[in-house]
């Protein structure tokens, strides 16, 4: 018998991608990365005229087709492989990331008459216009003391599906009606490709308030938020739930057609982008806690109890390996943060320098922010600028940077920024150790965990922890290839689990970060100050953030 592939391909924020592995070692065969036409839509609908309010993030469904009849054939070329030799696909996505959808499966956008409604369109999981939704379904929640909420953290997140729906139906009530579905586009590409529905258990459980014993909430709970949601599961979702590693179905012809994929190619149920990395660096146990580190960043981590933790974003059995609990908690702006400063806050003469010597403007501040020592610059930084996902679970946070002097130089402010977002996530580490999870080990994965070794050191310092690098530079979307080898099974040539397929596809690099002594010491002193910024400004102490944000959409109304 011949070699044998399996297809991953990962939906992000900017782009999606293909990975062609080779299914007996886990070695990635081609790659084929298309950016997304439409981008982001942060600012206006694709007719260039239609303004979006602050706090809106949508996407076109359109790219994601686009990145099927791209990406796959381009792997297949590259790497001279017959369809025929490919024995499963899977796929993940970014989440909550939903869409409105009729009978047959067509996004509402696609129709004339809705092209102008954003509702109608992708709502992105940084989508964050729904948290008066989130307020008021967290205040009622918590009054009539449903116990989902502390599965959540104590708070159900504006980026989660029930907010995003219910924003819709307060806005647009036409939209809400005319949709026969709200789906996870995880699920409806899986629609696409098999012409089943097959909804994931993973964004069912984080996204969703799915519970696997308990189901959603029950109908008197929505008729408390909104008389008209009281049947919103049964008239607008399913509780037809699908455990990841499992077959969702085969590529039908019209699938066929579209991806260059042989028909009845196995397909795995959908999952999420973080949840699927993890066994794609080799974790099956507890106690290892994953990064995955992109324009924001996830922690992922397997528990055999089930814990209540504040603020995380989930925590559910079977969620990322069967058999364990899956944790989840998060970071809501990290890459997106360097991006914001380089962008928006770098002199010319740097600019030029960067261009002399032919590096990134990323790359000199890095070079120049590493010959600072720890503590030098005398800032520290809050790394709210897209809000607070874990642990205080709350988008309406913004930036703050204390410190400055007219000495100030672009690399100190780099290199605080940076450091905000370790502190962040020893932040959420304490929090998880202090509610009786423990974590023992730590590994990265993503864009900068691949290619930034200042930063992954500065985050080995801080949370004095060693620190493992995935192997791939594409890990989502190699996780994803290893579901696709278990959604085909062992009598075509794939694993008949998650578990079996880590132990021979799973890669992580020889590199290991290791914290140095006395730039923990003075991390340790530098962290105190960043909790009690972290206290003041995010726990009630002082409200200035939230109430600027009402100047603002005050001034933006008027």
């Amino acid at each position: 018998m011949g070699k044998k592939y399996a297809i991953g391909i990962d939906f992000g924020t900017q782009s999606g991608r293909a990975v062609l592995v080779e299914v007996d070692t886990g070695r990635e065969v081609a790659t084929s990365v298309k950016m997304y036409p439409h981008g982001v839509m942060d600012e206006y609908l694709p007719d260039g005229k239609t303004k979006l309010e602050p706090d809106w993030a949508l996407q076109h469904p359109q790219d994601y087709l686009d990145v099927l009849s791209e990406t796959v054939p381009a792997v297949l070329k590259e790497a001279g492989v017959s369809p025929d030799d490919v024995i499963g696909v899977g796929i993940d996505f970014t989440a909550c990331t939903m869409l409105p959808i009729d009978e047959d499966g067509t996004p509402l956008c696609f129709y004339e008459e809705y092209k102008t409604n954003p509702h109608a369109y992708v709502k992105l999981w940084k989508h964050h216009a729904a948290q008066d939704e989130a307020n008021r379904l967290n205040q009622i929640a918590a009054e009539r003391g449903e116990e989902f909420l502390m599965r959540y953290g104590g708070k159900i997140s504006s980026e989660w599906l029930f907010p995003k729906i219910w924003q819709i139906l307060n806005e647009a009530p036409e939209i809400y009606e005319r949709a026969a579905k709200f789906i996870e586009v995880a699920d409806w590409i899986v629609l696409q490709l098999t012409g089943q529905e097959r909804r994931n258990s993973c964004t069912a459980g984080y996204k969703a308030i799915w519970h696997k014993h308990k189901g959603y909430p029950s109908p008197d709970f929505f008729k408390a938020l909104d008389p008209r949601l009281e049947n919103v599961v049964d008239e607008k979702l399913s509780r037809d739930i699908y455990p990841i590693g499992t077959k969702a179905g085969e590529i039908t012809e019209k699938a066929a057609r579209l991806t260059g994929l042989s028909p009845g190619t196995a397909v795995a149920v959908g999952n999420v982008d973080a949840h699927v990395s993890v066994p794609a660096v080799g974790i099956t146990e507890e106690g290892k806690m994953l990064m995955i580190i992109g324009t924001s960043t996830c922690h992922m981590l397997l528990g055999k109890e089930e814990k209540m933790v504040p603020g995380m974003c989930g925590v559910v059995e079977d969620g990322i390996i069967p058999g364990y609990l899956g944790y989840e908690a998060g970071q809501s702006c990290v890459g997106d943060h360097f991006e914001w400063f380089v962008n928006n806050c770098v002199p010319a003469v740097y600019q030029q320098e960067a261009k002399d010597k032919g590096i990134s403007l990323y790359r000199l501040l890095a070079e120049k922010a590493e010959k600072l020592a720890v503590g030098e610059s005398g800032l520290v930084a809050l790394d709210w600028w897209n809000g607070n996902r874990s642990v205080l679970v709350d988008v309406d946070l913004t930036g703050v940077i204390v410190g400055c002097t007219l000495l100030t130089k672009p690399e100190e402010i780099y290199r605080a920024l940076i450091e905000a977002t370790a502190y962040g996530t020893r932040m959420i580490i304490e929090t998880f150790e202090e509610a009786g999870v423990p974590i023992y080990e730590l590994y990265a994965a993503g864009g900068i965990a691949d290619k930034d070794p200042f930063m992954m050191q500065i985050y080995a310092d801080v949370t004095n922890r060693e620190i493992k690098i995935s192997a791939s530079a594409q890990t989502a979307a190699l996780g994803s290839a290893m579901f696709g080898a278990v959604a085909a099974g062992k009598e075509r040539g794939g694993y008949d689990s998650i578990v079996d397929a880590a132990k021979a596809m799973a890669r992580v690099k020889d590199i290991v970060y290791k914290p140095v002594p006395e730039n923990v010491r003075m991390y340790d002193k530098l962290y105190a100050e960043y909790k009690i910024l972290h206290d003041y400004f995010g726990r009630g102490a002082n409200d200035v953030m939230k109430r600027l944000k009402e100047i603002r959409r005050q001034v933006a109304k008027a």
